[in-house]
Order: C-alpha cells, then structure tokens, then sequence
C-alpha cells in the first residue's frame, strides 16, 4: 500500500510539471491562446511540440557533464520503473516476460545489473572520452537500478523481494532517484554561475571588454 502511495505521488508530481511546462510555453510560444474548445486542441498540441523542441534543444546544448548526468537519472529512474513493473507481472503470471533459471538456480536482476554497471564503469576509465561518458551513463543508470532494486535481497541475504523486508528496496530506490535529480540540478546551477562568475576579460583582453569565447 505505502509502494502504491509513493508511486502515484510520484507519477503526480511528473505530471503536474510536465503540464506546468507545456503552459509556460504555451504561453511564450507561437500556439494561439484557446478561445474555445478548437483552439484548445490546436494551441496544446502546438505548444507540446514546441516542448519537445524546446527540451531536444537544451539537452544538445548542455554540456558533457550535464548530459552524462541526466542520462544516468534517466536511466536509472526508468529501468527501476520497469523492473518493479515487470517482476510484478511476472508474479501475477501475465506479460511474456518470465524468471531466468539456470537449473534449480534462480538468476536476480540485480546479477545483469553488476555486469552492465561494471562494464560501462570501467570502460569509461579505461578510454577517459568526455563525450562517451554520456553514453556510458545509460548502461551504468541502468544496472545500477537493477542492483538497487534487489538492496534488501543483497542485505539479507534470502528472496525477500514481496515481504516487508523487501520494502528497503523501494526506500532506497527513491533516495537514490532523488539524489540523481539533486545532482543533476546542482550541476546545472553550477554551470551557469560558472559563465556569469568566471567568464571575466581575458588576461590579453582590452579593459571593458569581455572574452566572448
């Protein structure tokens, strides 16, 4: 019951600002203002395009750190999303999607999880690319959720997934989710007062003017 609370509050509040979004560029985009019901439905499917554009855009322009960043909060918060969906499908008997066993051994998620986590964890410090490490973000937010899935099963030891052991799971999930979204913001606000802060004249620069590089 609480899982079920924390989920719809969560689902909640991903709407309300995804909604509050496309208002705000609806606002200040090309989509006519609704004076009745036609215009409702133009205008909103104009200013959700002009949403998309408009994300598509800042993530391109964001840099290597950003970017990295928000893939791995993507990565993570999704594969959690779909590994809880899933196993509960699974437990009920529906979907295509069944148990891996090898023999009489039932294989956890959370043993992909290490792989992938490990896999793009270490060829990111193996090549250094600024410009992999986005990429490689996916990979590693993807395992990391699938291990941090199974944190009460890895803790205690024994297949408490559905008991209220397995609860420890979800919480740490969470925290792990909202750290990710804390970092991923820090990260921005620290770019941009880097280029109002640090974007001073040049030591060649004339006095008065600014390095525009």
């Amino acid at each position: 019951m609480r899982t079920r609370r924390l989920a719809v509050m969560a689902g909640a509040a991903t709407l309300a600002l995804a909604t509050a979004e496309v208002v705000h560029i609806w606002r200040r985009g090309r989509a006519p203002q609704p004076a009745g019901p036609r215009e409702l439905v133009r205008g909103g499917g104009i200013a959700a395009r002009e949403t998309v554009d408009v994300l598509r855009a800042g993530y391109r322009s964001g840099s290597a750190d950003e970017t990295a960043v928000l893939n791995l909060f993507l990565a993570f918060g999704l594969t959690f999303g779909a590994a809880r969906a899933v196993t509960h499908a699974i437990r009920q008997g529906g979907g295509p999607l069944r148990n891996v066993r090898i023999g009489r051994r039932h294989i956890h998620h959370f043993v992909p999880g290490i792989v992938l986590a490990l896999g793009a964890g270490g060829v990111s410090i193996a090549l250094r690319r600024e410009q992999l490490d986005r990429w490689l973000a996916l990979p590693f937010g993807t395992g990391a959720a699938l291990i941090i899935d199974e944190t009460a099963l890895l803790i205690e030891l024994e297949d408490v997934y559905w008991s209220e052991q397995g609860v420890l799971s979800i919480d740490v999930g969470f925290g792990a989710t909202s750290v990710l979204a804390l970092l991923a913001l820090v990260i921005r606000l620290a770019r941009r007062g880097e280029r109002l802060i640090l974007a001073g004249p040049s030591p060649g620069a004339a006095p008065g003017r600014l390095d525009r590089r």
